[in-house]
């Protein structure tokens, strides 16, 4: 195991620990008490974790470094990131004092959010178990591109809502129902990629 743990999967490693105290920061905030800080450090901590994505991915194409553990690990820790930040966005964290979530992620967004991260989980592992590539797609690049610019901005935004005015109500809608819409569409072009080795694998 040890031999496998080569320097980008170091760095995937790394970046689920900063997914781990991210969440620690993110859920000792209250929107009925704002501390405006605890946003603004799991704000910081996001960008860096999703800057070792782009980093690992380098790394591991440039030098060679692609193994088998590293495929199945970096999306994980990815999808872990992202999930994870998207329920919080949901939860009882972000509702002020009239009851209202101020990030505009409802709780059946994030039922499609990681819904679709479960599906293409249980895609890949059958794809690769069948002897098939499931390397991430144009699709599946640009919904984590979508995710990673949505989650940091709702958090700034909603540590500052002053500083954007009016643009902060817009700018937080716009792009959470932006992650939506191309979450699902990624689930629906996964699909789609995934039904011949599908069809393929039917009984007669």
């Amino acid at each position: 195991m040890t031999a496998r743990l080569n320097l980008p999967n170091r760095i995937t490693l790394a970046r689920l620990i900063l997914a781990i105290i991210f969440f620690g920061v993110l859920t000792q905030y209250s929107q009925r008490t704002p501390q405006a800080w605890l946003l603004d450090v799991a704000f910081v901590l996001f960008i860096i974790a999703a800057g070792t994505d782009i980093l690992d991915g380098y790394i591991a194409r440039s030098r060679g470094l692609v193994t088998p553990l590293g495929r199945v690990l970096d999306p994980f820790v990815d999808k872990v990131l992202v999930c994870g930040a998207f329920i919080l966005f949901a939860g009882p964290g972000f509702v002020d004092i009239n009851g209202t979530n101020v990030t505009g992620v409802h709780a059946w967004m994030v039922v499609v959010i990681v819904g679709r991260e479960l599906l293409v989980t249980g895609l890949r592992g059958f794809s690769e178990s069948a002897g098939h590539s499931f390397a991430a797609s144009l699709h599946g690049k640009m919904k984590m591109w979508v995710q990673c610019i949505a989650a940091p901005t709702v958090l700034f935004t909603v540590a500052h809502p002053y500083i954007w005015v009016a643009a902060d109500g817009w700018t937080k809608a716009i792009l959470v129902w932006l992650t939506v819409i191309v979450t699902a569409l990624s689930t629906i072009q996964y699909v789609a990629r995934s039904r011949p080795i599908l069809e393929g694998s039917a009984p007669a």
